[in-house]
């Protein structure tokens, strides 16, 4: 399989200089997909954004897995809504109907 769109996880951990265990915990969590090639552990470049700003809410504020996991999710909610709400603006806008 090509590795050209992914990272090596003892790259990423070394580079932010953070434990192999806080990319298990993400993956434990579900809150990011690790892709195992020939025993080695890889991440999405696209991913890499989440996965900084979850390094920042784990090491700058301190913030624990079971916390992360809830701002997680209350993001992921609030995109949802904001699509949502985008649509049926748009939709409206289509009826010609102005807020």
């Amino acid at each position: 399989m090509v590795t050209d769109n992914l990272v090596l996880v003892e790259q990423l951990c070394l580079y932010y200089k953070i434990e192999f265990s806080f990319i298990d915990s993400l993956e434990a969590y579900g809150l990011i997909n690790v892709v195992v090639i020939d025993d080695c552990k890889y991440l999405s470049n696209e991913d890499l954004g989440e996965i900084e700003r979850l390094m920042r809410l784990h090491y700058d504020l301190g913030i624990n897995m079971e916390g992360i996991d809830v701002i997680s999710n209350l993001i992921n909610q609030i995109a949802e809504l904001q699509k949502e709400l985008t649509v049926a603006k748009n939709k409206l806008n289509q009826l010609n109907i102005q807020l």
